[in-house]
């Protein structure tokens, strides 16, 4: 790898706020200076993203998922562009 070119990674805490859960993982955001920052349970201090959604409070893996289309794509492709009478 060439050196100086690939930005820094690192721990950095991801907070869902809607959610109200934190998570700890790796990143390359840890090299924004700068930013917000908690304190995490082990008692260090890393660097902070909110996030919009996360498996927390994502529709999909919380069960809260609605179905829009009730009937199937093929049915409705053939009820509006199939032959009539045939």
């Amino acid at each position: 790898m060439k050196p100086d070119v690939h930005p820094e990674y690192g721990p950095v805490v991801f907070r869902d706020r809607g959610a109200g859960v934190s998570f700890l993982s790796r990143s390359t955001l840890s090299g924004r200076r700068g930013g917000p920052t908690v304190e995490w349970e082990d008692g260090a201090t890393y660097p902070v993203v909110d996030v919009d959604v996360s498996a927390a409070s994502h529709p999909f893996w919380t069960g809260n998922a609605r179905v829009l289309d009730t009937e199937g794509r093929v049915e409705k492709f053939r009820r509006r562009y199939g032959r009539n009478g045939s």
